[in-house]
């Protein structure tokens, strides 16, 4: 090993299978630093190249790492519906500004089962005038589904966007009983 590996920010990454289609879940020392819906080999190459040059290594696939172990047992138990809460150490480095305090209060503030407007989410970080850069900061959010930026909607009842497709935001909400389940 080289002299400096010791300091050097190791990130371990794998791809579990869930309702909503494979997710890439990646972890650093800190925690928990990115969930990537529909982890296809294409985005999966995105990610990790996307993750090295961010984070100033190369991700290695680990799945049996303790550092993931714990992140996809709480990520299956979630899907099963076992879950309510992730209470897992968050790597927040992908992220910073406006934009991790508006996730991070999502994280603290809008429980299972519940939705948040974009507006009221602005105004509980002090910028009630900020709705369309809270959108923004969903859309940038690193660590969806366990920062929930699902809960996110529109005032007028609107789903809202969401960066892994609509029917992924429908199927989460419908898992959380804020939505009926799908039909088809």
């Amino acid at each position: 090993m080289d002299s400096h590996g010791q300091n050097e920010q190791r990130v371990v990454w794998t791809v579990v299978g869930t309702d909503i289609g494979p997710l890439l879940l990646a972890a650093t020392q800190d925690g928990l630093v990115n969930v990537v819906f529909h982890a296809t080999e294409a985005v999966r190459d995105r990610t990790l190249d996307r993750l090295a040059s961010r984070l100033g290594t190369e991700p290695v696939e680990a799945p049996g790492s303790p550092l993931l172990a714990e992140v996809i047992r709480q990520v299956e138990d979630y899907f099963a519906g076992a879950r309510r809460d992730f209470d897992l150490p968050l790597d927040w480095s992908l992220i910073s500004g406006f934009n991790r305090q508006v996730l991070r209060e999502l994280a603290a503030g809008v429980p299972y089962g519940s939705v948040v407007g974009y507006g009221d989410l602005a105004g509980r970080v002090g910028q009630p005038r900020a709705a369309q850069a809270v959108g923004v900061a969903m859309g940038s959010n690193p660590l969806p589904v366990v920062v929930p930026c699902h809960r996110v909607v529109e005032s007028d009842g609107g789903i809202g966007g969401f960066g892994g497709g609509l029917e992924t935001k429908r199927k989460l909400l419908a898992l959380e009983g804020v939505l009926p389940e799908p039909l088809f």
